[in-house]
């Protein structure tokens, strides 16, 4: 069986360990190696060698950084006491969404899962949640997640797409996941005001999908609707999906959100975030 290999990016709070479950439940069918990042977000006018010996220009207090240095060691020990010495730990210095991505991106990881706190109205527009932000720029996989899944069962996995022009893409992970599970793929397109003969153009196309990435044991859904989110919101009410797999352009600015990030903030639905073909 591939075994996967998943990053989980640690602050150490409630919501990674929702992560580390989900990771857990992953591991019950298939063979998975476990990292846990924890960047301690300072400024670039401090940085670590290999060594581990920390070195600042000045301006910052080296002993208040040495202070949080150990305790950031102190609470990644504690995470291999708690989970088991197999779990790999790395102490990083940085901004943290950068560090993030260029630590996945060197260690060629299959996947990223973090926990978000999810973010409503004007915090949302302003700041986003820096979950959303990885699945802006991560050419990784993100799995994320708002609650305890732990309970959750692998049979039916969603995979949100525009059809309209089918490409082979990048969908390892979603093969690892279907051989493991036994899952079946429910292929869903959002449209708005369509004719049953373009309808039936869609289901070709995502046919011709399927049969271009190699999925064999798969559904065509097309559901009208205003836009992507509420469309898969109400196609979740109608047919209850397990994890909701939807593709990002890497688009979206401060006040503009790609419906992925709306979905990561506001679905209490395991979600993986992947880069699509332009």
């Amino acid at each position: 069986m591939d075994s996967l290999k998943i990053l989980i990016p640690t602050d150490f709070s409630v919501q990674a360990e929702f992560a580390y479950l989900m990771v857990k439940k992953l591991e019950e069918k298939t063979s998975i190696e476990i990292h846990f990042l924890h960047v301690m977000n300072v400024p670039d006018t401090v940085s670590m060698d290999t060594n581990g010996n920390i070195q600042t220009c000045g301006e910052i207090d080296i002993n208040y950084v040495l202070s949080q240095k150990e305790i950031a060691e102190r609470k990644l020990a504690d995470l291999k006491t708690l989970y088991g010495n197999h779990i790999n730990t790395h102490l990083k210095l940085g901004k943290l969404t950068d560090t993030i991505l260029d630590f996945s991106e060197t260690n060629q990881f299959d996947l990223i899962v973090m926990g978000t706190k999810g973010a409503w109205g004007l915090k949302e527009k302003l700041s986003g949640t820096e979950t959303q932000m990885i699945a802006r720029k991560s050419k990784v996989p993100l799995l994320s997640l708002m609650c305890d899944r732990s309970d959750l069962q692998i049979r039916n996995i969603l995979l949100v797409h525009n059809f309209n022009n089918p490409l082979m893409e990048e969908l390892s992970l979603m093969h690892k996941l279907t051989k493991a599970f036994d899952t079946k793929i429910h292929l869903l397109q959002i449209t708005s005001g369509k004719t049953e003969a373009e309808n039936t153009g869609i289901e070709t196309n995502m046919k011709n999908f399927a049969e271009l990435n190699n999925l064999i044991n798969f559904e065509c859904h097309i559901i009208n609707d205003k836009d992507v989110e509420n469309g898969v919101i109400h196609f979740n009410q109608q047919i209850n999906m397990d994890i909701i797999c939807i593709g990002t352009h890497g688009k979206g600015g401060i006040f503009h959100h790609s419906s992925t990030e709306k979905l990561i903030n506001h679905l209490f639905k395991p979600i993986i975030s992947f880069h699509l073909n332009n």
